[in-house]
């Protein structure tokens, strides 16, 4: 067993930035993560870093951008400390050495970027998120912090009290991916999850094969609530034959959208008059299919990005990395051709609950970064918000774990008295455990209340991932992992996309139940007892199927047209019932759905929720 104050899961921008804030707030931190630390996929962000620097600019109007960017659906105290915080967190990374895209006065660039109401992105050329994980990591090395590398986590160890509420995490149950050891880690503080994105649930997605939902799903078993799972992102400039992003920094330095008649669509249809290719993306994501559904996409899959006009110099300088993508995957020169984008899912706004201080509803467990939902971005992300909540939030779950004062936090987490109804909307299929045995078997805690103890709880976690593991290794026969994931994400990318119906989303529904029935017969064909990838994905599969039910499930209650989540049924946003986060809870063997008020009262103002146009 290693044992230490606290334990962050994942080393991406989230996890680097809560590594580093623990270990200044005087605790011992280790990193426990299953990519080493320069490899995740905080790597492939590209566009920037929004925060308000200069003259023109404030944190005010950044918070009302992103309010109204989410269609009204993020909590105003969340909104706020982030566009309090980004602008100290990015001088800091300056400070730290981050090699910032810089204006002939020496001043850092920034850029526009959709949404936004002045330029404020701020950026390394094409390749911030690249920057920033070297950037961060070096502080890591620097500070002597233990990183435990090709360590993949499969379950936290949680106490199993009946109410979440009164459950508490004590480390996790990590697989050394070297050497085939299971191993516990006792966290005397708090646990960190800094996982990523779910991207892995769709089959056109930017996200890397690494970003499985892990912390999500570990979370949800342990009965954490997942907030707001329906909203997911499609970003509008991917490539079609890989899913590879092409950075919204294209458009924000001039690129145009043309459709096969040579129309700049935006504009010329009427999908934003005022922003064009700068609206929010959800906008644009939709205007893209509509033209390609209409007969006026290239090829009947794609539409066309031109940066030609902005000249080889200005390309090369800002854009380079974009020319060398098209290339490679497309065999598109961006110097002299317009590239082939379409959109592809690409983050998700929904996550694990958490408090402005990165706390979940089950004591020592905290979340940052896409993984988690303190409700920044709502229905829907502004292009460069990602990256301030890596550096805002994560830098607040390390300090607040590491057990430094951040003051009581304003939002609620778990089943409260703020609680709206639960959902009584009857499911096509009974959902439930995608286990190997009997469903409950899958659960972190069970609810017995038996096993309370810091100790108990993770030498129990261990032993049952171990026997878990057998099983896997031991079975002859039966299904492989990857159809099932295959057959999952074509679900998910038929059904579960940029427009929804209700019939589509139950058949999704019906089909993960599919999924579920087959796990129960999954086994690992390969043999070894070191960097054995087929077990660890057949995990991760696992981890997928529960994520995207929470996913499904929430499109198919929530009956209206809001931020990234289009209804067929209704196409209108409902402020009147809908106004309101949707929560997904592990309850007794199944999910159940509640719901909780968004919060519009902001530190000197309320954000009443307007038309959102551009």
């Amino acid at each position: 067993m290693y044992e230490h104050d606290v334990i962050v899961v994942g080393a991406g921008g989230a996890g680097l930035r809560a590594a580093v804030a623990a270990n200044e707030a005087g605790a011992d931190v280790a990193m426990v993560t299953k990519l080493h630390p320069v490899r995740s996929h905080t790597g492939a962000a590209e566009g920037g870093i929004n925060a308000a620097l200069r003259e023109g600019d404030d944190w005010e109007l950044h918070a009302y951008d992103t309010m109204k960017g989410s269609d009204y659906l993020g909590d105003a105290p969340a909104v706020e400390t982030l566009a309090q915080d980004a602008p100290e967190e990015t001088i800091s990374l300056e400070h730290w050495g981050m090699p910032f895209s810089r204006e002939d006065d020496g001043r850092v660039s920034q850029r526009p970027f959709g949404g936004l109401s002045f330029p404020r992105t701020t950026y390394a050329g094409a390749e911030t998120g690249h920057h920033l994980l070297h950037t961060m990591y070096e502080q890591v090395v620097k500070r002597g912090i233990q990183v435990y590398d090709e360590w993949y986590v499969m379950n936290l160890a949680t106490s199993d009290e009946p109410d979440p509420n009164d459950r508490t995490c004590h480390g996790v149950v990590a697989y050394d991916v070297q050497s085939g050891q299971v191993e516990g880690f006792k966290a005397n503080d708090g646990v960190i999850l800094a996982t990523g994105g779910p991207g892995q649930a769709f089959d056109h997605t930017t996200n890397a094969v690494s970003c499985t939902g892990d912390g999500h799903a570990m979370a949800y078993r342990a009965g954490v609530p997942l907030e707001d799972m329906e909203f997911i992102q499609f970003h509008p400039t991917t490539l079609p034959s890989t899913g590879v992003l092409l950075s919204e920094g294209v458009r924000g330095e001039g690129g145009i959208l043309y459709n096969n008649e040579g129309e700049r669509f935006m504009f010329e249809h009427g999908y934003a008059n005022n922003d064009g290719e700068l609206a929010s993306r959800d906008v644009v994501a939709r205007a893209e299919l509509t033209e390609v559904s209409e007969g006026r996409g290239v090829e009947d899959e794609y539409v066309h990005l031109d940066m030609r006009h902005l000249g080889e110099e200005r390309i090369l300088d800002r854009l380079e990395n974009i020319l060398h993508l098209a290339e490679d995957f497309e065999g598109a020169d961006g110097l002299v051709e317009p590239m082939p984008v379409k959109p592809g899912q690409h983050y998700a706004m929904g996550g694990i609950e958490t408090d402005e201080n990165g706390a979940t509803c089950v004591d020592g467990l905290y979340a940052a970064g896409e993984c988690a939902c303190v409700s920044v971005h709502g229905a829907n992300r502004l292009g460069g918000n990602a990256l301030p909540e890596l550096i805002v939030f994560g830098k607040r779950a390390g300090y607040h774990a590491a057990g430094g004062d951040l003051g009581e936090a304003e939002i609620e987490t778990g089943y409260t008295d703020s609680v709206e109804e639960e959902d009584d909307t009857e499911f096509p299929v009974q959902p439930g455990s995608a286990g190997l045995e009997p469903a409950g078997d899958d659960v972190a805690a069970d609810g017995s209340g038996q096993v309370t103890d810091a100790d108990g709880v993770l030498q129990r976690a261990v032993e049952t991932e171990s026997e878990r593991i057998d099983r896997l290794m031991n079975k002859d026969n039966g299904v492989q992992h990857a159809e099932i994931r295959s057959k999952l994400q074509k679900a998910m990318t038929d059904y579960v996309n940029v427009f929804r119906t209700e019939e589509g989303i139950k058949q999704a529904l019906e089909i993960i139940r599919e999924c579920r029935e087959e796990y129960r017969d999954v086994y690992v064909a390969d043999p070894s007892t070191t960097f054995n990838t087929d077990l660890q994905m057949t995990y991760e599969t696992r981890n997928l199927i529960d994520v995207a039910e929470t996913i499904a499930l929430g499109a198919l209650v929530r009956n209206e047209f809001r931020g990234a989540h289009w209804r067929q049924e209704n196409q209108i946003r409902d402020d009147e019932n809908w106004l309101k986060h949707t929560l997904v809870s592990w309850n007794a063997g199944k999910p159940s759905i509640w719901y909780r008020p968004v919060i519009l009262e902001g530190e000197s103002k309320k954000y009443e929720p307007k038309e959102r146009s551009y």
